[in-house]
């Protein structure tokens, strides 16, 4: 009879729980923090208290995976990546690998040699093609990368090829042509809580339900991908018994729904979520927001939140003035911008050029290159074909009046 009790106390307790009616306080942060937050501290979401960075390196050395989720142009994201990678490398040298998604399995042969220290910046810039697969200034995750570079870390590759996301976001999957199946991983599209956060990024905006459809079905492939091939890389002979941190945006990592929680449904290890959120702006720092109105959700969105400034990313090598065109292996200039370094120095229009201080130009990359590796003080010697001659000039980019993008 006292069990049968019990069992009745249990199921009323457990029901009261689940009505909305019961709810008391915010689930996305139960317990409401003592002060206004400040640039550099750290919340415990779950708890509310306030805590030292040590606290959050500890508790992320004693955890398989750590996410942590990024705002990709904000440099604070970075900065902290780094000091939690450099504190797991610390704890656990030889120990620790980075899955990135700014990378995909196929790249995966780039990054090995990368990770080897087989490969130089620039020459890994051009083979993993990294300003046509992410784009973003590769300044953000020079850091992050050379660190790992420099202790031997392996970096993952572990996002959705393009030519997959193409074909997802076109159709629905039952209308897929059998090899794009066969490399799918398992879909679950059944999870509430994404299905409010796509409903919410797409909310107010004027777009067809198809498309809506795609950026779900586009948003499950990534998640699903990141979280099978991080798996797959935990369960090979490379990954075993090895703690990986992982780097994402936010979208993909905060509230647990993303990667964390499937890559759990394939692999149930311990995780740890950590976020950052940006409370002040630099002067002069453009900040691209979406209009979205997030929906509230049951749980806090990280275990912890960093409170950070969104930065400028500070400016790299110099400017030549110039436009560009490419065809096959010719650089051609297009226009000369006025008052530039080049103009000063007398580059014109259809110069075709070939080297800089000595170093073949064979594509635009190479130029931006060296001119990234520079500052205003200096000088380059550029070799240009110009009417089938070969001409050698002086460029000294001090004397430039305005500094103009994009060469």
């Amino acid at each position: 009879m006292y069990r049968h009790i019990i069992t009745i106390l249990f199921l009323l307790v457990l029901n009261g729980c689940m009505g909305k009616s019961n709810l008391i306080g915010n689930p996305e942060l139960p317990y409401l923090p003592q002060s206004e937050p400040v640039v550099g501290e750290i919340l415990h979401m779950p708890t509310g208290q306030t805590v030292k960075k040590e606290t959050m390196l500890e508790h992320a050395a004693q955890t398989r995976m750590v996410y942590v989720g990024e705002i990709h142009d904000n440099p604070a994201s970075h900065h902290l990546q780094l000091e939690i990678l450099t504190y797991l490398y610390q704890q656990n040298p030889g120990g620790v690998a980075l899955a990135m998604e700014m990378f995909t399995p196929e790249q995966q042969e780039v990054l090995d040699r990368w990770s080897a220290g087989e490969l130089s910046e620039k020459e890994f810039i051009k083979e993993v093609k990294w300003f046509t697969t992410w784009k973003m200034d590769y300044g953000y995750y020079r850091s992050l990368l050379t660190f790992a570079r420099d202790n031997n870390i392996p970096v993952i590759g572990i996002n959705a090829p393009k030519d997959l996301v193409r074909a997802v976001g076109s159709a629905p999957l039952e209308d897929q042509p059998e090899e794009i199946m066969e490399r799918l991983p398992e879909f679950d599209f059944t999870d509430p809580y994404q299905q409010a956060l796509t409903k919410a990024i797409y909310g107010g905006h004027p777009v067809s339900d198809s498309m809506k459809e795609g950026f779900l079905r586009i948003q499950t492939l990534w998640d699903e991908s990141m979280a099978e091939n991080l798996t797959d890389y935990l369960q090979s002979e490379q990954g075993d018994g090895r703690q990986v941190m992982v780097v994402a945006g936010s979208n993909h990592v905060s509230y647990g729904f993303g990667i964390p929680r499937r890559a759990f449904r394939r692999l149930p290890l311990s995780y740890l979520l950590i976020g950052s959120r940006a409370i002040e702006i630099a002067e002069g720092k453009e900040v691209e927001t979406m209009q979205v109105t997030m929906p509230n959700f049951p749980m806090p969105p990280y275990h912890f939140l960093t409170y950070t400034r969104y930065e400028n990313l500070p400016e790299r090598g110099v400017k030549l003035g110039i436009q560009l065109r490419e065809i096959e292996q010719d650089v051609t200039v297009i226009s000369v911008i006025p008052g530039s370094a080049a103009e000063h120095a007398g580059i014109v229009a259809d110069d075709i050029l070939r080297k800089i201080d000595g170093i073949e130009v064979e594509e635009s990359f190479d130029l931006i290159y060296q001119l990234e590796q520079k500052q205003m003080e200096d000088r380059a010697i550029l070799k240009v074909e110009r009417n089938g001659e070969i001409i050698e000039i002086d460029v000294d980019f001090s004397k430039a009046e305005i500094q103009h993008p994009p060469q």
